[in-house]
């Protein structure tokens, strides 16, 4: 029924209207694409007519390989506050043979990318401002009375713009995180123009919600799903409770721990609650950084802060927000849409103090381990607080959602739109498709391992069955390390060796896992290309000393991971030479061997350390990266990681 929309529209005579309606964007061919037209369409910048002024939209076009297409898709990128023309090809290849019987229409969204973007002087000095909510306020000032149009009202207004300008009877929409918002305004105010949603990673029409308390009720439910099926048996017998546990001994003052740079040089730095939380968040993108997570705070629980430090310290070197993310525009949109519990007749402070009352009088459990204060500092409360309002707060919209075809996808790991939004969302489109999908964070279509939601993807426009996901074991990629020892003679000797020289083989191995461990997540984590972030490769060692790629080969220096054994030298894919040290382990030589093993000596003793694919799986299941998400170019770099650096096992 999807595809037949066209010709049924043909039938009742529609087909030369809506093909003289389509002039009234001029497309023409884009400068650096064969398969895009690029446009403009002007829109007022208030729909209801009562301010002046226009904006004009930035538009890109993938026409319907064949015939004149009477439907199109709306392709809606996140945020809000992300551009989504740099994602067109992105979109197109996702959407595959969807996009055969329809047109594929991308555009930035009002205030982003290439629509009249908004910027402020603020954000390009901030460390003028005090504090963020002074920021804030000075921005919104700058934007002056226009910043009240950049709703995702506004959005849905103009798509409605584009759609009637390009003569389509339907649209299709497909959103991604708030993007979905945007689809379900849009569904919600349109419905007789809708074809299908797609709505991958969702957020509530009303949503999101000012405390995130789907994502504080969703942390203890992902970090024992990171566990199921014994994955933790050698780091910890509950996950949950280690955070607990973490969160207590940091308590209003935090803790300190202390790190080793990629200079070798140790540093002791503060560890907070909401460091915690940064690193759960960008876990969505990284199956590495959830299982490193897992171990680091079940360390933590046992007085070990190294490894969170360590941690705390390289996520905190990822790129953040793209470098095209309008700032301003995000805070147009959150602090004039969202629900926050003041007065917009209060002042600031008082703001601030009503929201964190009616975070107070919940239950404690609702942000439990975490606390209501938390919850305060994850959301925008601190920042719009100061945002300076001329409109009243929005009317929620509780009309209902179309009953069109339908899928939803939710990653069961995501943290920002966790899949209670999803089942929401699907409980009010009654013949829905609600996909979960396992082992997987934000961005479903362009995170999966495998390809269920693609195929179900498909299967909705070719009317086909929907299937759940198979049940899978998890990608080594989401294993948990052991805790890392704290003392040589916590270390059992490699099997067929005893004594110092067995424990300082097996600590060998461990080291060197923790190094390609290390490696791998700083690639997750680079928004980098391929030769950009193997350049950059650099790492401190757990204890001390570090390590780095340079020059086709990865050197260790003084590299330490089990107190008192030091690793130094280099590996490349034709040698390893290899010196081991320190104040507690056996010294000797290690060099490549037959099978990629290791070999030499430790302690006087002739030893064989073999070689095994088990922990660089870890690194090439990193791959699965989205090819608009930072981290696109990784796999390659992975699979390099691997390729040179092998693993060890005892």
């Amino acid at each position: 029924m999807l595809a037949g929309v066209s010709a049924w529209l043909c039938v009742l005579g529609a087909c030369g209207a809506l093909a003289s309606a389509s002039a009234q964007i001029a497309f023409a061919p884009c400068a650096k694409s064969n398969e895009f037209a690029c446009g403009h369409l002007t829109v007022p910048l208030d729909p209801t007519g009562a301010t002046p002024g226009t904006i004009t939209l930035a538009l890109r076009r993938h026409r319907a390989p064949a015939g004149e297409a009477r439907s199109a898709i709306i392709a809606l990128a996140g945020g809000p506050g992300q551009p989504a023309l740099a994602f067109a090809e992105a979109f197109t290849e996702l959407l595959g043979p969807i996009a055969a019987t329809r047109d594929l229409i991308v555009f930035d969204q009002r205030g982003i990318g290439l629509s009249a973007p908004l910027s402020c002087h603020a954000f390009e000095v901030p460390s003028l401002f005090r504090s963020l909510g002074a920021l804030v306020e000075a921005c919104g000032d700058q934007l002056g009375a226009d910043r009240s149009f950049y709703t995702t009202a506004d959005t849905v207004a103009d798509i409605e713009a584009i759609r009637q300008a390009g003569g389509y009877e339907k649209l299709v929409l497909y959103g991604t995180s708030y993007g979905t918002k945007v689809a379900e305004e849009y569904a919600q105010e349109y419905p007789s123009h809708v074809e299908a949603l797609v709505l991958d990673s969702v957020v509530p029409p009303h949503g999101p919600e000012t405390l995130n308390r789907p994502t504080f009720a969703a942390i203890p439910r992902i970090l024992r799903q990171l566990c199921a099926d014994q994955a933790c048996a050698h780091t910890t017998p509950n996950p949950v409770s280690d955070l607990a546990r973490v969160l207590k001994r940091m308590g209003r003052d935090g803790l300190g721990g202390r790190y080793v740079d990629g200079q070798g040089k140790s540093h002791t730095i503060p560890l907070s609650s909401n460091d915690l939380l940064e690193i759960l968040l960008a876990g969505d993108f990284s199956d590495p950084l959830r299982a490193e997570l897992v171990t680091a705070v079940a360390a933590a629980a046992r007085d070990d802060d190294a490894p969170l430090a360590r941690l705390v310290e390289t996520t905190g070197h990822g790129e953040g927000e793209q470098e095209d993310f309008d700032t301003p525009l995000y805070y147009a949109t959150t602090c004039e849409e969202q629900l926050f519990p003041w007065s917009r007749a209060a002042n600031p402070k008082a703001r601030i103090a009503q929201a964190t009352a009616a975070a107070k009088a919940l239950p404690a459990s609702v942000f439990a381990p975490f606390t209501a204060a938390d919850a305060i500092e994850l959301s925008d409360v601190d920042a719009c607080a100061h945002w300076p309002y001329t409109t009243p707060a929005p009317e929620i919209d509780d009309a209902p959602l179309p009953n069109v075809p339908t899928l939803i996808v939710s990653g069961a790991d995501d943290l920002r739109t966790p899949t209670a939004n999803a089942r929401e969302v699907a409980a009010e489109i009654p013949d829905s498709h609600l996909l979960v999908v396992p082992y997987t964070g934000h961005s479903v279509l362009t995170e999966e391992q495998t390809s269920c939601a693609s195929e179900a993807l498909q299967n909705l426009f070719a009317e086909k069955p929907i299937q759940p996901c198979r049940t899978a074991p998890a990608p080594s990629s989401l294993r948990p390390a052991p805790l890392p020892p704290e003392r040589l003679g916590a270390v059992t000797p490699t099997s067929g060796y005893n004594g110092p020289s067995g424990r300082t083989l097996h600590a060998v191995a461990l080291t060197l896992q923790d190094f390609i461990r290390q490696l791998g997540l700083q690639v997750t984590l680079s928004g980098s290309s391929e030769s950009t972030a193997l350049a950059a490769l650099r790492t401190g060692g757990l204890r001390a000393g570090w390590g780095a790629y340079n020059d086709g080969a990865f050197e260790l220096h003084s590299y330490s991971y089990v107190p008192g054994v030091t690793v130094s030298g280099s590996i490349s894919s034709a040698a390893v030479d290899l010196s081991v040290g320190g104040t507690a382990g056996a010294h000797g030589t290690l060099r490549l061997g037959a099978r990629h093993a290791l070999i030499g000596t430790l302690g006087g003793h002739h030893v064989v350390l073999p070689a095994s694919s088990t922990a660089t799986a870890a690194i090439v299941a990193s791959d699965a990266q989205a090819s608009y998400h930072p981290g696109a170019g990784a796999g390659a770099t992975a699979r390099r990681l691997a390729e040179l650096l092998g693993s060890f096992q005892p």
